[in-house]
């Protein structure tokens, strides 16, 4: 995932689409291929009945192998910026890894690793797209690493986000913290330990508490105070947090130039004295 998060550690980050995703959206890609291979090889053997001879039907089923296994991914990648119809169907689409749409050069450099290596040539039937994605961070196969993409998941069931609140405790204590220290990632973490704090054993609950607010305490440089629990604390770092990205925002856009006013008309020139009208 990328490390976007808003002021109130919403997460903008792109989702990695992991190896079941991306087998589900293979399976319904290599569905499509069979179908258009068995049509074709009809054609082709409807063909050799009426004078194909063998070298020349050969040859043409090679040619159509390499267009359907090859040519209809990098075709629907290309045209569509990453999707294919089984990626389509399971809410998946290949980018770069800055998260920009990819090209013919992405779809063709995917394509081609693809066949030779990730599945049909060497590839053992996918088993080299298995293992080497298993063991990537970002689910990446060969053809992702060679030509610089990633697949993500686009639709994403949403996610009931728990409201940032401020203790009144701790409201006057929590402006004298540098909460700007707060990493994204830590204050993402908080955000969803606070929404999930009902679901959670009370002795998990517990552990993650602490471990969260040593690592803000470590990131502050100021100890948790006395007397107070876990998550309020916590909550009070995320709300100040969330109020100063606010201000700062709104300083911003206080502050943004203004457009330029259109020039008044010139005097008439039969009163030079006289206002425009």
């Amino acid at each position: 995932m990328s490390d976007l998060v808003s002021g109130e550690a919403v997460l903008l980050e792109m989702r990695v689409a992991r190896l079941a995703s991306r087998g589900l959206a293979f399976a319904l890609d290599v569905l499509i291929q069979f179908f258009t291979l068995l049509i074709l090889f009809l054609v082709l053997g409807a063909a050799g009945l009426v004078g194909f001879d063998g070298a020349l039907q050969s040859a043409t089923t090679l040619v159509g192998l390499v267009l359907v296994l090859v040519g209809y991914p990098v075709l629907a990648e290309t045209l569509t910026r990453g999707k294919t119809i089984g990626k389509a169907a399971a809410g998946l689409r290949v980018v770069r890894m800055d998260g920009g749409p990819i090209r013919f050069r992405h779809a063709l450099v995917r394509g081609l690793a693809g066949f030779f290596v990730d599945f049909w040539g060497v590839g053992l039937f996918g088993a080299v797209a298995v293992i080497v994605s298993l063991s990537s961070r970002n689910s990446q196969r060969v053809g992702d690493m060679l030509a610089g993409t990633l697949v993500i998941r686009e639709r994403i069931p949403e996610q009931a986000v728990a409201p940032v609140y401020m203790p009144p405790p701790l409201a006057g204590w929590a402006t004298t913290q540098n909460v700007s220290g707060l990493p994204n990632d830590l204050a993402l973490a908080i955000r969803q330990y606070l929404g999930r704090l009902h679901e959670l054993a009370p002795e998990a609950a517990h552990n993650l508490g602490n471990r969260l607010a040593a690592e803000v305490s470590a990131r502050l440089d100021s100890p948790v105070p006395p007397n107070v629990p876990i998550p309020e604390y916590l909550a009070a770092i995320l709300a100040e947090r969330r109020t100063r990205e606010e201000a700062r925002q709104s300083q911003q856009q206080q502050y943004r130039p203004q457009d330029p006013q259109p020039a008044a008309d010139p005097p008439s020139q039969d009163n030079p004295f006289a206002p425009p009208s």
